[in-house]
């Protein structure tokens, strides 16, 4: 029985890809949570694995895949949406194989690719041997497989010990007991030996708490053939496998030994790839090799089609290609910058941007050429926008939950420079790129720049000990990274100067930033995106802008995401108490190309924009700023010379410490914490205070797109 809800899946947060289709196929009165994704020709299923996690461990698989073959995932028996029988019987080998056919048919799946991870490949087995017409060929990652070889663990798991340490906490009385949570610490920990796991390891052992210790004994009994449950032999089933098999395993899996992948590939005549320095969840630590080895094996087992591509224009010249973050639009104001500055250095350079909206709004406004391929990105800017709260953004773990996201988006990236050539790339803050190409240097192909404005994950003072650790172990991978591949990058460019970096270490034990950096960056100097002669002259640009001379003006706006809508808010409630005051201040408020203008209050004195093309004309006109916490408009308006005071997002490490830093060396605004913001009273005095007050900031260098420009013209 089937029950298909298409489009009522709600949508859920950090995912590449929402499903396209989503119910439950029903057999023998339990319930299996299905979810449908993409529409090729050919159909890969990722099977569920042991019922400690549900489907969404196939997360970083989902959106790479679902872009070349129609994706069907689902919950186990026993895990997330799925029922939860009772009983060891409900969770044998042969109710998961015959639940898969049942998923098969409600999805209306004739044949499929079936990919596993670890116990799934069991199921894998059973269902080709078993349904051969079914099946159009099986991948087995790190299968977990009961052969009559293999060897048995040191602890039984159904009798109670004495021990709890190691495996013996694999034991079902320890976990009924009250040992389930340190057992689930254990395993994951096992699962991931690779250093920097501390994500992955999080995500599993948040999935491991939706299901019960007693629901796991059951499935875990069942697999065992215990308590009423029947094991079926392998070796017999392994035998009778037709279609095609790829075995893939770690050789550093600590969960199962590749003894166990060797032996599934021999016995069902399949193929083998052990991964050096690769644990029990290659699907997780190692996503891009993995979504590439399931990728090319669908394409040599499916029926021949007609494949559709992007064309690549014909090359005649040097071509570029720029990744701009979408999380801000300053990165694309100094790309456009430095590509025109690129420009002239290589007249005859064609230039080619993978970006997202609100980036390609701007970009196609330019006159510059978006790749298509950059349909396909995952959207990162929604993604903040969900993570955020009341001026309020997590900045390092929004990031940190966008996993999924930024694996997708550079398996887009990885395709866009495999099927077109690519003299140079650029990635502004395009840190899925710069992670993974570093993590498979295989995949270089082109000189690769990378630029940044900050450098140094930070840990807020509320995130404890806990944030301090992880802060730090981000920090120290990317150190690893550099020190291991540092050929990756043919150039790091830090957009500023030397003293523009925070006088922080990475973290305990690790260098100072800013003493790695004068060893692993060239310097530009700040890129301010325009050109200060067109603003120099205020009373000409405010004519330009058609502001009155006898009009005083302040200049609200909150970038180019959508996190600022509540501190437009209290602005927009603080206005009527100014212009009591001062009646002559007229309030522009730019609210970005995110936010919908009509969703704020309406005040009578202030006029309500969303994107304003050239905003930097009207902060420079300005006689006050009132902005958040971003490096863009913040050194846009210290380059002017113009007064503003800027509200930081809570939590928000870049704008609380590194674009802070920088503010205070140029002495330059005034720093507003939100809660004094959120008082109207409070807010009201501060601009009023601040309105026209005479400045003199360090100045910003007006060159710094040229010298990014020839940093650049040389990897051409």
């Amino acid at each position: 029985m089937s029950q298909g809800q298409p489009g009522t899946q709600p949508r859920e947060p950090g995912r590449a890809r929402q499903p396209d289709d989503s119910g439950s196929a029903e057999r023998d009165g339990v319930r299996l949570a299905y979810e449908v994704f993409g529409e090729g020709d050919t159909t890969v299923v990722l099977l569920p694995a042991w019922s400690i996690v549900h489907s969404r461990f196939w997360k970083a698989q989902v959106g790479y895949l679902a872009r070349h073959h129609r994706v069907v995932t689902f919950d186990g028996r026993g895990s997330g949406r799925s029922s939860r029988p009772v009983g060891a019987a409900a969770y044998a080998d042969t109710e998961y194989a015959a639940d898969t056919v049942a998923v098969l048919d409600a999805t209306g799946t004739d044949r499929a690719v079936l990919v596993s991870l670890s116990r799934g490949a069991t199921w894998a087995v059973h269902v080709a041997a078993g349904h051969p017409e079914r099946v159009l060929g099986v991948v087995a990652l790190s299968p977990s497989c009961h052969f009559a070889s293999r060897a048995p663990r040191p602890f039984p798991w159904q009798e109670r010990v004495d021990s709890t340490e190691g495996w013996a906490k694999h034991n079902k009385h320890y976990w009924l007991d009250g040992g389930y949570d340190d057992f689930v610490d254990f395993f994951f920990s096992k699962m991931f030996p690779e250093p920097h796991s501390t994500k992955q390891i999080e995500d599993c052992v948040g999935w491991a708490h939706h299901i019960s210790p007693e629901t796991l004994a059951d499935a875990t009994a069942g697999e065992l053939g215990l308590d009423g449950a029947t094991a079926t032999p392998l070796e017999p089933l392994c035998a009778e496998v037709r279609c095609p098999v790829l075995v893939v395993h770690g050789r550093q899996d600590r969960i199962c030994s590749a003894a166990d992948g060797e032996r599934l590939a021999t016995l069902t005549g399949g193929s083998l790839v052990l991964l050096d320095g690769a644990g029990h969840g290659p699907m997780a630590r190692h996503p891009v090799r993995t979504n590439l080895l399931i990728h090319e094996f669908v394409e040599r087992v499916r029926p021949p089609v007609v494949r559709r591509a992007w064309s690549a224009a014909p090359r005649r010249a040097k071509r570029a290609l720029f990744l701009s973050s979408p999380i801000g639009l300053g990165h694309a104001r100094r790309d456009l910058a430095i590509a025109s500055e690129l420009r002239k250095l290589h007249p005859d350079l064609e230039v080619d941007w993978l970006a997202q909206h609100p980036v390609t709004a701007v970009l196609s406004a330019a006159g510059e050429r978006v790749h298509p391929a950059s349909a396909y990105l995952a959207n990162e800017s929604s993604h903040i926008e969900h993570e955020a709260g009341e001026h309020d953004l997590h900045a390092f773990q929004a990031i940190r939950e966008m996993d999924a996201i930024l694996v997708h988006n550079f398996m887009v990236f990885a395709e866009v420079v495999e099927e077109s050539h690519y003299d140079l790339v650029v990635g502004d803050e395009a840190w899925e790129v710069d992670y993974f190409l570093h993590e498979n240097p295989e995949l270089k192909r082109f000189a690769f720049a990378w630029m940044t404005d900050f450098v140094g994950w930070l840990p807020m003072a509320d995130g404890g000990d806990r944030e301090a650790r992880l802060t730090a172990d981000y920090n120290a991978e990317m150190i690893e990274q550099r020190a291991r591949f540092a050929r990756v990058r043919d150039r790091s460019v830090f957009v500023g100067n030397p003293d523009d970096v925070v006088p922080h270490d990475f973290g305990p034990g690790l260098p100072r930033i800013r003493d790695w950096m004068r060893d692993n960056f060239s310097f530009s100097g700040y890129v301010t995106g325009f050109d200060s002669d067109e603003v120099a002259d205020r009373a000409a640009l405010r004519r330009r802008l058609g502001y009155r001379a006898d009009q005083r003006l302040c200049v609200v706006t909150v970038g180019g995401s959508g996190v600022g809508a509540p501190l437009l808010s209290r602005i927009l409630d603080a206005v009527p108490l100014v212009r009591r005051q001062d009646p002559s201040l007229h309030f522009v408020v730019a609210a970005g190309p995110r936010i919908d203008p009509r969703s704020l209050p309406r005040r009578r004195g202030a006029s309500l924009h969303g994107h304003v093309p050239h905003l930097y004309r009207h902060l420079a006109a300005a006689d006050l700023a009132v902005v958040q916490g971003g490096l863009t408009t913040t050194m846009e308006l210290t380059a002017n010379q113009r007064p503003f005071v800027y509200v930081p997002l809570r939590h928000h490490f870049e704008q609380s410490f590194h674009v802070r830093h920088r503010l205070e060396r140029y002495g330059a605004g005034r720093c507003l914490d939100y809660l004094e913001a959120a008082d109207p009273d409070a807010l009201a005095a501060v601009i009023l205070e601040e309105v026209g007050r005479e400045v003199s900031y360090r100045p910003v260098e007006t060159d710094g797109a040229a010298v990014a420009a020839g940093l650049l013209a040389d990897l051409l």
